[in-house]
């Protein structure tokens, strides 16, 4: 019995994980909150292989979903050369974009996790991001000057990788809401954002994730095994369903819902850990 609700909360993990991660609303806000109500009955070490686990699932959802899109190597000789020029182009694109945030995480990670990791932080960058959504909808004059993925040029990366350095250094900002509030700025079309982001997370989420897990000398019981793999396929399969919601969302809507969102979380985070706690 006590097993089975370890393996339900790892699902209420999976789940909150898959959606978060990928509607640019903080996974971490969510998780903080999360916390807060739900334990998982093992040790400090297992929590944190934990969350890189489910973000892994995450991760896999972008791949099966985008693969043909992403996956540069055409291996039937029949139909074109071996490496397609535009979808390697688009990798150079995204390690660049990559950059920044890399840096950050190698030789910060520690520091930042230990000084800004806290309510606070993910309180005020939800509510500011939250009234960046808003403000750029309704007042941003720049066109949709790139409207495919071919047309990101190295600059768009560039700057689309500082707003996911706000978002490596800030947790609450949303490392999807940062990035794709960066490239409505500079003109990005609202689709090409939200895809531009997913491909972002495939580097930086699996280095993320790499850099957490040499850090850990842990080892398994059958238990823990059992309780990562439920969260990680649970994170996978809403993660796929998030990912398809939004980029159907977004073809009829704009972002501020999320703005909107984002505030009223803030707002929560707030009050819960300096009012009602």
């Amino acid at each position: 019995m006590d097993m089975l609700i370890e393996l339900l909360k790892s699902i209420l993990f999976g789940v909150v994980e898959g959606i978060t991660e990928w509607l640019p609303i903080s996974s971490t806000g969510h998780m903080i909150l999360l916390e807060e109500f739900v334990h998982l009955n093992f040790s400090i070490e297992f929590w944190n292989v934990f969350l890189v686990v489910i973000q892994l699932g995450a991760i896999l959802a972008v791949v099966l979903l985008y693969f043909k899109k992403i996956w540069p190597f055409n291996f039937k000789k029949e139909k074109g050369p071996f490496i397609k020029t535009d979808i390697m182009h688009l990798w150079f694109k995204i390690l660049v974009a990559c950059i920044p945030a890399a840096i950050v995480g190698i030789f910060l990670d520690d520091i930042l996790e230990k000084y800004l990791y806290n309510a606070v932080v993910v309180a005020l960058m939800l509510i500011i991001f939250g009234i960046g959504f808003i403000y750029i909808e309704n007042h941003s004059k720049n066109k949709e000057r790139v409207d495919s993925l071919n047309k990101i040029t190295y600059k768009d990366a560039m700057i689309i990788g500082v707003f996911q350095l706000i978002a490596a250094i800030f947790p609450g900002t949303s490392r999807s809401g940062a990035t794709i509030l960066g490239a409505l700025m500079i003109g990005v079309s609202r689709k090409v954002a939200a895809e531009f982001t997913f491909f972002l997370a495939i580097p930086v989420m699996f280095g993320a994730s790499l850099l957490k897990l040499l850090k850990v000398s842990y080892f398994f019981s059958l238990a823990e095994w059992a309780v990562l793999l439920v969260g990680m396929f649970s994170a996978f399969i809403v993660s796929i369903i998030a990912i398809r919601f939004l980029m159907s969302y977004i073809k009829k809507h704009d972002f501020k819902v999320f703005g909107y969102y984002r505030i009223v979380v803030g707002i929560i985070v707030l009050l819960y850990f300096f009012v009602l706690k």
